[in-house]
C-alpha cells in the first residue's frame, strides 16, 4: 500500500536460491512422491542419551525456568574455555573470551551487527556458507570475495589463497577489516593445514585485520586428518575469534548451541549486544551443552565413523550410477561435480532436474557463491538403503543426457 516506504537492508538480499529446490522438493511431498533428501545438512541421528537426559533432569528444576544468561552461563563458558585448552592447549577466559551462541548462525548474524560500521569491508572466501557473508551485508557493510582453489583431495592450495587474499586489499578500497574463514569449509569440504592459521595470523598483524574462523566441521575428519584452530596459534588472540557449534559433532542442530571465542575486543562487542538483544538460551539446553562439551566424547567419535561409512557407500554407489566422486578428509556433505553429460545445465536447473525426474534432492552450488557453479553439495543424512537407492535413481535419470550425446 506505501510504496514509498522500502526496506533497503531486505532489498540487499537477493532471491534465495535454495528456496526454488526446497518449494519443488516440498510440492513433490504433497504430491505423494518419496524423496531422497541431501539438500540440508540437518543430522538425521538422534542427541546422544546422557545429553538428553541432562536436559530432562534440568528442566524438571523450576529454577531453570526463568530468564538465562545472554552471554551463557558461567558453567557452560567454563566448559568451552576447558574443551579449547584439552582440544588445542588454547587458554581462555571463559568470561571475557568466550560467549555461548544460539547456533552459530545468531553469532555470526550479531557478531557482524555489533562490529560493522556503514561501509566497512569484510573479504569472504567463495563459495561460501551464505550467513557469512551476508551478516555483513545485512549489518550494513560490504563484501570483497575471491574464489578457492583445492586438490583433488579437497585440500586447499594455501599459497595461491594468500596471494589472492593479497590482491584483494591491494585491489579494495576501503580496506578490509575483517577476513572471514571456514576449514573444513562448507560447501566444498575443503581443508588446510596448521602452517594455514599461522601465515594467516602474520597477515592479519601486517595488513590490520580481523580473523573470524569458523570451525562447525572441525570434529568431522576422516583418514587420519586432524582439524586444525587458529587459537593454537601464537598471538590469534591479538586477531581473531573462532565459532563452534554442537549441531554437527552431538547431532544437537535443533537445539541451537555454538560459541565463539578468542579476542577479546570481538568476543565483548558480541557480548554486549547479545545482552540487548537477548536472554540467552533456556537454561537446560545450556546444561546438557555443558554436559556435552565435558563428557564422554566416543558419541562424536560414533557420529563421525556414520558420516565416514555413508560417505563410501554413497561415492561406492553413485559410481557405479556413472558419477564419479573424489572422497574428501572432512565434514557430513560431498561436495560433487556435475556429471560431465549434464554440466551444461548448470547446479540450480540440473538440482530442480534430479529432484523431479528421480527424486533426489541436492543443494545446487550457485547457492554458495559463484565458484559454486557446477557443484552440488551432498548430505550425507540418508541412510545406507536410501543412498544406494538414490544411485539407482540417478542412473535412469543421467541415460538421457548419454543417449543425447
Amino acid at each position: 500500500m506505501f510504496e514509498e516506504i522500502q526496506f533497503d537492508r531486505m532489498n540487499r538480499l537477493p532471491k534465495y536460491v535454495f528456496a526454488e529446490v526446497n518449494d519443488l522438493k516440498m510440492a513433490e511431498r504433497r504430491a505423494g512422491k518419496d524423496v531422497i533428501d541431501f539438500s540440508m545438512g540437518n543430522p538425521d541421528g538422534d542427541t546422544p542419551e546422557h545429553i538428553r537426559e541432562k536436559l530432562v533432569e534440568s528442566a524438571q528444576k523450576t529454577k531453570t525456568h526463568g530468564y538465562s544468561t545472554s552471554k551463557g552461563i558461567p558453567k557452560l563458558l567454563m566448559a568451552i574455555s576447558d574443551w579449547y585448552k584439552r582440544r588445542y592447549d588454547c587458554d581462555l577466559d571463559p568470561m571475557t573470551e568466550c560467549v555461548a551462541t544460539m547456533g552459530s548462525k545468531e553469532g555470526y548474524a550479531h557478531l557482524a551487527y555489533a562490529i560493522t560500521n556503514p561501509g566497512d569491508t569484510a573479504v569472504v572466501p567463495d563459495p561460501t556458507y551464505p550467513i557469512h557473508e551476508y551478516a555483513f551485508i545485512l549489518a550494513g557493510g560490504n563484501v570483497a570475495k575471491f574464489g578457492i582453489s583445492f586438490d583433488e583431495d579437497y585440500r586447499i592450495d594455501e599459497d595461491k589463497f594468500f596471494v589472492d587474499l593479497r590482491k584483494v586489499f591491494q585491489e579494495t578500497s576501503p580496506k578490509p577489516k575483517y577476513v572471514l574463514v571456514n576449514f573444513p569449509h562448507n560447501p566444498s569440504t575443503a581443508t588446510v593445514t596448521q602452517d594455514f592459521y599461522v601465515r594467516l595470523v602474520a597477515m592479519a598483524k601486517e595488513l590490520r585485520f580481523y580473523v573470524i574462523s569458523d570451525i562447525a566441521y572441525g570434529d568431522i575428519t576422516f583418514n587420519g586428518y586432524v582439524t586444525p584452530s587458529i587459537m593454537s596459534v601464537e598471538g590469534a588472540k591479538d586477531v581473531a575469534v573462532e565459532s563452534f557449534t554442537l549441531s554437527k559433532s552431538y547431532n544437537m542442530a535443533g537445539w541451537r548451541v555454538g560459541f565463539f571465542v578468542g579476542n577479546d575486543k570481538l568476543i565483548g562487542a558480541l557480548q554486549k549486544i547479545k545482552s540487548w538483544l537477548d536472554y540467552g538460551m533456556f537454561t537446560p539446553i545450556q546444561v546438557a551443552a555443558t554436559v556435552a562439551l565435558n563428557g564422554d566424547q566416543q558419541c562424536v567419535q560414533d557420529i563421525t565413523d556414520k558420516y565416514d561409512h555413508r560417505q563410501d557407500v554413497l561415492i561406492e554407489a553413485f559410481e557405479r550410477a556413472g558419477w564419479s566422486i573424489r572422497k574428501n578428509e572432512a565434514s557430513m556433505f560431498s561436495w560433487a561435480r556435475i556429471p560431465e553429460c549434464a554440466q551444461h545445465l548448470g547446479s540450480l536447473e540440473f538440482s530442480k532436474k534430479l529432484l523431479s525426474e528421480a527424486g533426489v534432492a541436492v543443494a545446487p552450488g550457485i547457492g554458495f557463491g559463484q565458484h559454486g557453479e557446477g557443484w552440488v553439495r551432498i548430505a550425507l543424512i540418508e541412510n545406507d538403503n536410501r543412498i544406494r537407492q538414490a544411485a539407482r535413481n540417478i542412473k535412469e535419470f543421467l541415460k538421457q543426457f548419454e543417449e543425447e550425446k
